[in-house]
């Protein structure tokens, strides 16, 4: 059988795959763990995103199913056999500086500009229309396909958890949440908390008039995610005005914006970074950790000295775990990566550290987790690891039929050779005993997501759903 022209029957569609893609980009479906009740696990932002495409596929004739509001799918086909194509409708929080309203998706440019944009909404919509186009052409398959939907991608993973506990796993898919050609490897994510307690007997008293006294410090809200804001509360006994010099000087050396105000008599100090996905903390500014540093070069008081210490020797500017003893690199998936998501700290509470380690699918993550605990006994750096969680990497062997038949499509669709990937960030495609994340960023394409301005190329959109069009049909023919 002669297969259709894939672009073609995309851009036949383009206006309602456009307007559809806004329309889902307009819901603000960020975590919101405050307003949650049994028919919004997540928030009412999240749910009304997850509603949106299980109507969405109802409208359009496809079998569809809410899985206690934490999930969902939209089917289509006949079979045994099961594809399956996972996305997820949660992003983000918008973070700060956007050119224009983060869920306003605002068209310039040629492209689309939103967060979820390009994580994970429009590859999203790319992918459900790419199944519409196969349902409404009749083709022949010998598979069902599912699209199931996440909500807490960005999060814990509760909702791809819960839903294989209750649903059937697909033998084969992909995953539209990373970068084309195909990525075949992901690395292990684990998260966790550095948490110390302020010592038994540490000065109540100013040690002397070139030390400040930590009211507050605090940067940070996701663990997969580079702050771009940090502040502190101080208490300067002597010499303000020369430690506010220092910090325009601090700011200026480093390329970084920031401010600073009297409160009561308490000097605020205000640092912007540069915000970034967690999986590569070289590509943002950790404005937490440039604070922390600046504060430690200023030495602070006794009850502080040891969360500011730490930070600045070990987590400032080395974020592949050289200073804690636990780097480590494989030539499948590349180094091990530490992103410091959130900082934390006050007197009485002590401080504390959320962390975000990504290692190569080759490593073992417990013997690291042994090193480290180790390291901070024998250093006796007062630390404890706590809310410890890991998701092992996923690595799909060369051969598999799933990657030959993306490579051919792709190749295909782009007249360019499917180099194979890895990568940091982890998708939906390691929750599948056989699958691969697919698009739908292009080689040479800017990584924006999480970061502002996120956007999407209209033209990228659309060579994206062709590819997924001409995928889906491939895979279950």
């Amino acid at each position: 059988m002669e297969q259709p022209n894939w672009f073609e029957e995309v851009s036949k569609r383009k206006e309602e795959l456009i307007n559809e893609t806004k329309r889902l980009l307009q819901i603000k479906s960020v975590l919101d763990e405050e307003n949650i009740s049994a028919d919004a696990p997540l928030g009412l932002g999240v749910k009304e995103a997850l509603n949106y495409m299980l109507a969405l596929g109802e409208k359009d004739g496809f079998i569809t199913k809410n899985v206690d509001h934490l999930a969902g799918h939209i089917e289509f086909g006949q079979g045994d056999e099961l594809v399956g194509i996972l996305c997820h409708v949660d992003v983000v929080p918008e973070g700060d500086g956007w050119s224009s309203d983060p869920f306003a998706a605002e068209i310039r440019e040629g492209k689309i500009f939103a967060r979820g944009a390009i994580d994970d909404k429009g590859p999203t919509m790319g992918a459900y229309f790419a199944m519409k186009i196969v349902k409404e052409l009749g083709l022949p398959l010998q598979k069902r396909v599912r699209m199931i939907i996440g909500t807490d991608e960005e999060s814990g993973w509760r909702c791809v958890t819960h839903y294989f506990k209750h649903e059937e796993m697909p033998s084969i898919g992909f995953a539209p949440d990373a970068d084309f050609p195909i990525i075949y490897a992901e690395k292990g994510i684990a998260d966790f908390d550095l948490v110390t307690h302020t010592p038994e007997g540490a000065s109540e008293e100013m040690p002397s008039a070139e030390k400040l006294e930590v009211l507050c410090f605090q940067s940070g809200r996701r663990y997969n995610m580079v702050p771009d804001y940090a502040n502190a509360v101080l208490h300067v006994a002597e010499a303000q005005s020369e430690l506010v010099q220092k910090f325009e000087e601090f700011i200026a050396k480093n390329g970084l914006q920031g401010d600073y105000h009297v409160d009561n008599g308490d000097l605020i100090l205000e640092l912007k970074g540069i915000s970034a996905h967690g999986m590569e903390p070289e590509n943002g500014k950790n404005a937490g950790l440039y604070l922390a540093q600046f504060i430690n070069e200023n030495k602070p008081d006794a009850k502080a000295q040891n969360f500011f210490t730490f930070a600045a020797n070990y987590f400032y500017h080395d974020s592949r775990g050289k200073g804690l003893g636990i780097a480590y690199s494989d030539d499948i998936s590349g180094e091990l990566t530490i992103n410091v998501g959130k900082l934390s700290y006050e007197p009485v509470a002590g401080g504390r550290f959320g962390i975000n380690l990504r290692y190569p699918v080759t490593h073992n993550i417990e013997e690291t987790k042994e090193r480290l605990e180790a390291f901070i006994e024998e250093k006796n750096l007062n630390y404890t690891i706590s809310n410890f969680s890991d998701s092992k990497p996923h690595h799909v062997d060369e051969d598999h039929i799933l990657i030959q038949t993306l490579k051919k499509v792709y190749e295909e669709q782009t007249g360019e050779k499917a180099e194979l990937l890895a990568i940091g960030g982890g998708t939906y495609a390691r929750s599948l005993e056989s699958g691969v994340a697919f698009g739908p960023l292009f080689p040479d394409r800017e990584d924006i997501a999480h970061q502002k301005d996120e956007y999407i190329y209209i033209e990228d959109l659309l060579k994206a759903t062709a590819i997924y069009a001409q995928a889906i049909y491939e895979l279950a023919k």
